[in-house]
């Protein structure tokens, strides 16, 4: 009975990998599998976190050094899709400086990944808009220091 269990797990698990790989391509399966940057940074610059019509939390985290982006990463209530966008987002910004960040879309986050599943498309223009979202405070909180410092 075990061995039945066992091998009906095993297939099982072996059509989700396939589908999801047939879903997502290769590069977009190894980030499903095993996301990159996922998590909260501990002390980040900035912080954005947008709901998507969908219900899809992103929230994306960056800390910035010399007018680069040091450190990203992002968390998600959503889905596969979601956390393989974001994974792939924050990726693309890492080492940018402002105006390259402006240049990371959703179309961007997606030809990135190759192939994406239609339906999901949303999930790169959510994390597109959170990372503008980020930038935009980040800007703001810039000036705003700046506004402090001359009194």
């Amino acid at each position: 009975m075990s061995d039945d269990f066992d091998t009906f797990v095993e297939s099982l698990q072996n059509q989700i990998f396939d589908e999801t790989k047939e879903a997502f391509g290769e590069a977009g399966f190894q980030r499903w599998r095993k996301p990159l940057y996922r998590g909260r940074l501990k002390n980040p610059d900035v912080h954005a976190r947008i709901t998507g019509k969908c219900g899809d939390t992103m929230e994306i985290f960056l800390t910035f050094e010399n007018d680069r982006i040091k450190e990203a990463s992002y968390i998600t209530d959503g889905c596969g899709s979601s956390t393989v966008c974001g994974s792939f987002a924050t990726e693309m910004a890492i080492g940018k400086n402002p105006d390259e960040i402006s240049a990371i879309t959703g179309e961007a986050v997606l030809k990135r990944i190759g192939r994406f599943p239609k339906e999901d498309e949303h999930c790169a223009f959510l994390v597109a808009e959170t990372l503008q979202e980020a930038l935009k405070l980040y800007f703001e909180n810039y000036a705003k220091n700046i506004k402090n410092m001359k009194g």
